[in-house]
């Protein structure tokens, strides 16, 4: 019988040691990406690291709890330092304001609810830092999100965090399969953030116990309004609050501190019953307000879709699948009914409340963690 003489696949899939594979660690800072870094230099790769400074420098030294800041570089470059591989740091400020920051705050002045970190994913990390790998004569990109990449009969797949309390499926969503065949998930297996903690504290990194960012990196303490007022001077005009039939309730202190679905802080007290943001007329600087009953809808129109399914998403008249429509909620039952390939519109089995144009709904397998993809919110 012959001997299979194969080289077997490394940990990365590659049938390669992993000291001919080389491999760039996108690094925030944070603890996850240090335990990605460092975990492959562990195993041998040709670890390359490499963090984005996406935002003003010096703003960003004052600024605690976000990723991508100055602290945050140092502290890449540390662990960097420790573990003995190179580390570089890419000016992607431009890019970034450009790609992202300003078109968050045209979308919420025109009165959608927008996610840069989606953004910033598709069109500066999957997209100009992955480019940087390849020119790099990388094998492929790790990063630390806590999301699966599987192999199917299809090639590879996008499945949910095996911690459901950490998935970042839906910041994810619009990775493409081109962009899934180069890109590695290290940490989507790991049942919770203690093991990484124990992973960081194990290779001794400066960063165990570093706290998780929680705000948006360019929106110091999640005051929104204060960023767009500063990118968008004059943008927090007042204006009135109208109920559903035009009547004047009161006045307001511009559109912009205002979101779909809320009820506090509106300032229009004595009433019966509480009434909530319904939608927001940006042209007339009109806080439109309602009942609670008229936040639900099963009707979510959708562009911009990226489809990750076996078949076109237009080979199909429908398919049933789950849905989020907001990172905070469970998926839920739904149909999609496709337009095109990138257009659709879903059927929610169960009406959801507050949802607003600018967020993302995000296809889900209803037998699996499979993630097939998903696309933008918008009033169709």
């Amino acid at each position: 019988m012959a001997l299979d003489t194969r080289t077997p696949l490394n940990s990365l899939g590659f049938a390669k040691s992993p000291a001919d594979t080389r491999v760039v660690v996108a690094m925030s800072g944070g603890v996850d990406s240090s335990v990605v870094a460092a975990m492959l230099a562990e195993e041998g790769y040709d670890v390359v690291g490499v963090t984005l400074q996406l935002y003003d420098h010096g703003a960003a030294l004052a600024k605690k709890g976000a990723c991508c800041a100055g602290r945050d570089i140092h502290d890449a470059r540390r662990v960097a330092e420790d573990m003995g591989f190179p580390h570089y740091v890419l000016d992607y400020e431009n890019t970034f304001r450009e790609a992202v920051i300003d078109e968050f705050a045209d979308s919420y002045l025109a009165g959608a609810t927008p996610v840069p970190c989606i953004r910033c994913n598709e069109r500066v990390k999957f997209k100009d830092l992955l480019q940087t790998a390849r020119d790099l004569d990388a094998d492929c990109m790790a990063t630390g999100h806590y999301i699966q990449r599987r192999m199917g009969d299809n090639g590879p797949e996008l499945h949910s965090a095996a911690d459901a309390n950490r998935d970042q499926s839906y910041f994810l969503f619009s990775t493409t399969a081109e962009q899934l065949e180069y890109l590695r998930f290290p940490l989507g297996h790991l049942a919770s953030k203690a093991e990484t903690r124990a992973l960081a504290a194990k290779y001794g990194l400066s960063v165990a116990d570093k706290p998780d960012s929680q705000d948006i990196c360019f929106v110091p303490n999640g005051n929104y309004a204060a960023v767009i007022e500063k990118l968008r001077p004059g943008a927090a005009d007042p204006g009135r609050i109208v109920d559903t039939e035009g009547r004047d309730l009161g006045a307001h202190r511009g559109v912009i501190h205002y979101t779909v679905g809320q009820r506090r802080g509106l300032g229009i007290g004595g009433l019966a019953d509480p009434l909530y943001v319904v939608r927001l007329d940006v042209d007339r600087r009109e806080v439109i307000v309602g009942p609670k009953s008229m936040l639900a809808t099963r009707r979510v129109p959708l562009r911009e879709i990226n489809w990750l399914g076996d078949a076109p998403l237009s080979s199909r008249k429908s398919w049933d699948v789950n849905v989020r429509v907001r990172s905070t909620r469970p998926p839920h039952a739904a149909v999609i009914h496709p337009i095109s390939d990138t257009e659709a519109t879903v059927e929610l089995m169960t009406a959801e409340e507050g949802v607003s144009p600018g967020q993302a709904c995000v296809f889900y397998d209803p037998e699996s963690p499979r993630v097939l993809g998903g696309g933008w919110i918008w009033r169709g």
